[in-house]
């Protein structure tokens, strides 16, 4: 099969990586020219190009821009694409994604690999990046099951597991683990740079290990994409990022109010349920 690659990044270029191992022919776009020569020099596309003309000849083309450009992308791809060819995303906003796009192309299918990186680019790109991860479909009643039949064929070959669910749904599900951590993370990292005693912000750098590494690592990531997630997921992000408060404003009150017991009882019930959350 042909596939189009709109984005030369970690997401498009491990797409690239996996389909081509696959057998499958990939064409890429970028917008610089480099990132189309590092990506063909990589394995990631068979050819690749700056110049939205060769999507033309693609059967299913993955968008994997930035939000933010992601539906002035597709209106400058379409008159290059046929009838019949396959439009699908990797945006982390579905609800914004699909409402955007589908009255633009009749076949579009709504797609968000949870998989990923905190670095970006080409670079980083690598085989297997899927293998193991959710790959949410968001199908609504005017995607046409044999474009959506098609993404999938596609995408179980890269192992990974599959779920569909409203895109409105997607959302707010994404907003309690994806989008939230990334807030809470970076706001954990703001808080530490406030602390305003130079030799013991320098103490708390020396001493930093795993548990503030694994705390602060989607926080210390690509802030583009942050800002994607709150600027098309506000609504969610925003209930999310309230009931977070209100947890923390139950912390203080039991520190504050030395109720040792109580804040035993809270960290107990979250260490009994995190295992619903991560698998180990």
């Amino acid at each position: 099969m042909n596939i189009g690659i709109v984005g030369l990044g970690l997401i498009g270029g491990s797409l690239g990586l996996d389909f081509r191992s696959q057998g499958h022919r990939v064409f890429g776009i970028s917008r610089k020219a480099q990132t189309c020569e590092r990506a063909i020099a990589l394995g990631a596309a068979d050819d690749a190009s700056t110049n939205l003309s060769l999507m033309g000849q693609a059967e299913v083309i993955f968008i994997c821009t930035p939000l933010s450009v992601m539906e002035a992308t597709v209106l400058e791809l379409i008159p290059h694409l046929q009838p019949d060819t396959i439009l699908t995303d990797v945006g982390s906003v579905k609800g914004w994604v699909v409402q955007a796009i589908s009255p633009h192309w009749h076949n579009f299918v709504g797609g968000h690999p949870m998989a990923g990186k905190s670095e970006s680019g080409i670079e980083v790109a690598e085989h297997n990046l899927f293998a193991g991860c959710p790959y949410v479909f968001t199908p609504t009643e005017k995607t046409p099951p044999a474009a959506l039949k098609a993404v999938e064929e596609l995408v179980q070959r890269l192992d990974a597991r599959i779920y569909h669910c409203p895109p409105d749904e997607h959302d707010r599900a994404v907003a309690w683990i994806s989008h939230l951590p990334v807030m809470v993370s970076a706001s954990l990292i703001a808080a530490c740079r406030g602390e305003n005693d130079t030799s013991v912000l320098k103490l708390a750098k020396a001493l930093a290990s795993s548990g503030f590494r694994d705390t602060s690592r989607v926080g210390g990531g690509n802030p583009e994409l942050g800002v994607m997630m709150a600027r098309y997921n506000t609504e969610a992000l925003l209930r999310s990022l309230y009931a977070y408060r209100d947890q923390l404003d139950q912390v203080i009150d039991h520190v504050k109010q030395e109720d040792w017991q109580s804040l035993k009882a809270l960290l107990q019930q979250n260490s009994d349920v995190r295992p619903d959350f991560v698998k180990n």
